[in-house]
């Protein structure tokens, strides 16, 4: 039977003390990069498993993060989220944690879940994804004192004076970029398709395609369509738009579903091509374009234009939030922090 690895087999190979070595494993943020690395490659070199019992016991942490899986919806923006957890996945392993899964079908369910889970596996912290308005988890989170940080911001709030840290992706400047794409190729009614009015991240990304519409002289009413999250309704609602008399050439969509049924919509026998502008100002005859949100596969597949959400910075900013506040470094005078970053326009066919 091979003989078991010890701490102080580690800290002998790499020349450090064994205080050292556990710094490393347990609080790397304390330790030189340098000397970190050097730890690492001898706990690879021999094998060694930190006892994750007694590290517990040791410090008081699990150095577990809780994170739910997002449902399954229509195989297309599910794969946003996939991502985003990969991310989070690898930043947290970096900083010497481990993500714990879990499912919920709604926030009850999932605050049931919290309790469950710190009961059974004590994690020291929970990233939350699909904020709202009315978020019921945020709520028993800060009343329980229960550190955690959102991927989206607190729509119910004025999210500069939340009462918890967030991270999210800027989508009003997204869609911004979009609309600014489409009027620079000469479009000039350009329509929008989102979600019901209500929803914090699509309400968002409308605001920025109407104020851009508006700042170049064009008025967005009636130029936008509500409907579920999914290609067949992103079809329907795109003929709806382009069989009408508004004459419109170019779509901006909340998301690569709804844009995959609008690109179905506007490659259809009779829609392909729309009278618009051309370049010079002069009429013309051109396809109709088409542009999604969040740049999953299923738009590379198919040439779709689409805006593209920094997921893996995203996610690393949510673990270093979370590292801030788990070691005590947050200044308590101090507002929560947040992170709003900026997706960017990933330019194919379909615009």
């Amino acid at each position: 039977m091979t003989e078991k690895v010890t701490i102080a087999d580690v800290a002998r190979l790499a020349g450090v003390s064994r205080q050292t070595v556990s710094n490393a494993l347990n609080s790397p943020d304390v330790v030189r990069e340098e000397t970190r690395q050097r730890v690492l490659r001898a706990v690879e070199q021999l094998g060694y498993r930190v006892n994750q019992a007694a590290r517990q016991m040791r410090t008081g942490r699990s150095r577990l993060i809780a994170i739910r899986i997002e449902p399954d919806r229509d195989g297309i923006n599910g794969s946003v989220l996939d991502r985003f957890l990969h991310g989070l996945t690898d930043s947290a392993a970096r900083s010497g944690y481990r993500v714990l899964l879990y499912t919920a079908d709604d926030d009850q369910a999932e605050v049931d879940t919290f309790e469950d889970l710190l009961g059974a596996y004590e994690p020291d912290a929970f990233v939350l994804t699909s904020t709202h308005h009315g978020d019921l988890r945020t709520a028993w989170l800060l009343d329980h004192k229960v550190p955690f940080v959102t991927f989206g911001r607190p729509w119910s709030a004025d999210s500069a004076s939340a009462s918890h840290a967030w991270v999210d992706v800027d989508g009003a400047a997204g869609t911004a970029v979009a609309t600014r794409h489409l009027l620079d190729a000469g479009h000039r009614v350009i329509g929008f398709l989102g979600w019901p009015s209500g929803s914090g991240v699509g309400d968002d990304r409308r605001e920025g395609w109407a104020r851009t519409l508006a700042a170049a002289g064009v008025d967005p009413a009636g130029l936008s369509r509500a409907t579920s999250d999914g290609v067949a309704d992103g079809e329907k609602a795109a003929h709806d738009l382009l069989r009408s008399d508004l004459g419109v050439t170019a779509l901006v969509c909340v998301s690569d579903s709804l844009a995959l049924g609008a690109l179905h919509a506007a490659r259809s026998p009779g829609l392909a091509w729309q009278p618009g502008r051309g370049p010079g100002g002069g009429a013309a005859e051109r396809p109709v374009a088409v542009i999604g949100f969040d740049d999953t596969p299923v738009a590379k597949a198919v040439g779709l234009t689409s805006l593209s959400q920094p997921l893996a910075q995203a996610a690393a900013h949510c673990v270093a939030l979370l590292t801030t506040l788990l070691d005590g470094q947050a200044d308590p005078g101090e507002p929560p922090a947040n992170v709003l970053l900026e997706p960017s326009l990933v330019v194919r066919q379909s615009a």
